[in-house]
C-alpha cells in the first residue's frame, strides 16, 4: 500500500526537478556549435564506414544500405545545413551497381574517403542518415 500524499509529493519533486534542469544546462556552459566546414560537389568526405539494416523493398533484394560518420559539414545551397544547427555527421552511401556494394561491404568498420559527386538533405521516412550522397567514388589512400 502506498502512504498518503505520495502522490502529491511525487508531483512536487517531479516539479522541482524540471525547474531546475535549465539552471543546470546553463551552468554546464556550452558553447554553440560552430557550423561545419562546407561540402562541395568534388571534395572528398571521410569518416568511418557502417552498415545500416533496412527492410527490402521487394523480397530477395539485400537490404542493406551503408553511412559514413564524419565531422559536421555543409551541403550547398539549396540543401545547406539540412534544419540542423552544424550541418549533417552521417551522410548515407547509395549504391548504383553491386559492384559498389561489394566494394564497401569488405571496408565495414574501417575509415574511408570519397569523393562527393552529388549529395542532398534526407527527406524521405526511409532514409536513416542526415544526407544522401547518391553519385560518389572510392578514393584509394
Amino acid at each position: 500500500m502506498t502512504k498518503r500524499g505520495f502522490g502529491k509529493r511525487l508531483a512536487l519533486g517531479a516539479i522541482c526537478v524540471a525547474l531546475s534542469a535549465p539552471s543546470v544546462l546553463a551552468q554546464q556552459g556550452e558553447a554553440p556549435q560552430k557550423a561545419g566546414r562546407p561540402l562541395n560537389m568534388g571534395d572528398v568526405l571521410s569518416g568511418e564506414l557502417t552498415a545500416l539494416k533496412l527492410k527490402a523493398a521487394k523480397p530477395g533484394q539485400p537490404s542493406a544500405a551503408y553511412q559514413i560518420t564524419s565531422e559536421p559539414r555543409r551541403l550547398p545551397p539549396p540543401s545547406g545545413l539540412c534544419n540542423l544547427e552544424t550541418g549533417p555527421e552521417t551522410f548515407q552511401l547509395v549504391t548504383a551497381t553491386p559492384a559498389q556494394a561489394s566494394q564497401l561491404k569488405g571496408l565495414l568498420g574501417k575509415q574511408i574517403a570519397i569523393k562527393v559527386d552529388e549529395i542532398a538533405c534526407a527527406q524521405d521516412a526511409g532514409q536513416l542518415s542526415e544526407a544522401v550522397v547518391t553519385k560518389w567514388s572510392l578514393v584509394k589512400r
